[in-house]
């Protein structure tokens, strides 16, 4: 691993949740705490790491709590086929372990699905955790709004099974995926993007990428079903969006936005898919923000 990886590898510890040992860092408020916990659900195919370069600010009045998704970065990539439904069992029974009663959601990409499935178990009455606010970050929420990477229809179109190494993605080509999710402007930082394929590539999870997304194509009433919840829910939503996506355009963010009801929509030009890594400080001021 690359330093910033190992630095971030220090910042963690593993709970084993349902026999699954799954990476977290928490981190407590460095000042008075001014809210609850702050939980954040990473994107595809990275990991909570995304979210190195702005925790120090968004911990000073909260603690903050990063998972790795099952099959992401640090925490386990068994040889299962993956699920939205699993990957909710495990960010709730985490949350319990940690006797987490409130708290705020900070969602990007494929966390939003995973936010959105818990948001609809509490409306139905199955999850008790009560949502104070939420941040919603670029990423999948809406098909009709989405615009899928080659990289991950490919991967879509893989069967559901454990890629051999020599037919799996490479460093070369994963990494490239990602940094045309960027903003057009924007230059990667090569040490962030070594750090992002340390994290994708422990425990080959480069051969499992396809699992780890194929959640996400779900059908029309179980998409219905999520965007219902993101709509619903009474706590206060904010949009969070890097408005210079590939993958997105900055009027369907607004009408997206309108759709779920939004009560702030912070545009950052400048930035793409990973609005945290390509404009941090302006991220964290939104985030902040948003959470009050």
């Amino acid at each position: 691993m690359n330093k910033l990886a190992e630095a971030w590898q220090r910042r963690g510890r593993y709970h084993t949740v349902d026999g699954f040992d799954l990476f977290v860092v928490d981190l407590p408020p460095t000042e008075v705490a001014l809210g609850p916990p702050v939980v954040f659900l990473h994107a595809f195919p990275t990991s909570s790491f995304d979210f190195a370069g702005v925790v120090d600010e968004l911990s000073r009045h909260h603690r903050l709590l990063l998972p790795d998704l099952l099959g992401f970065g640090l925490s386990d990539k068994p040889d299962l086929p993956y699920s939205l439904g699993l990957q909710a069992d495990l960010v709730s029974g985490l949350l319990e372990d940690l006797a987490v009663e409130r708290c705020a959601l900070v969602s990007h990409d494929i966390g939003n699905l995973v936010g959105a499935e818990l948001l609809a178990r509490h409306l139905e009455g199955s999850w008790p955790v009560e949502v104070t606010a939420r941040v919603l970050v670029n990423g999948l929420v809406s098909e009709d709004l989405a615009r899928p990477s080659i990289g991950r229809q490919f991967l879509l179109r893989q069967p559901d099974l454990r890629i051999d190494e020599q037919d799996a993605p490479d460093r070369a080509a994963v990494l490239a995926s990602v940094t045309a999710t960027y903003a057009p402007t924007t230059a990667p930082d090569p040490e962030v993007l070594a750090a992002q394929w340390d994290f994708i590539s422990y425990l080959d999870g480069h051969r499992l990428l396809h699992r780890t997304v194929r959640h996400v194509a779900g059908s029309p009433p179980a998409e219905a079903r999520l965007t219902g919840a993101l709509a619903r829910h009474p706590s206060p939503l904010t949009v969070v969006w890097g408005s210079d996506d590939p993958l997105a355009d900055p009027e369907d963010v607004r009408v997206l936005a309108t759709r779920l009801g939004a009560v702030g929509l912070a545009l950052l030009p400048g930035a793409g898919r990973y609005p945290m890594l390509e404009a941090p400080h302006r991220f964290a001021q939104a985030v902040s923000l948003a959470l009050g």
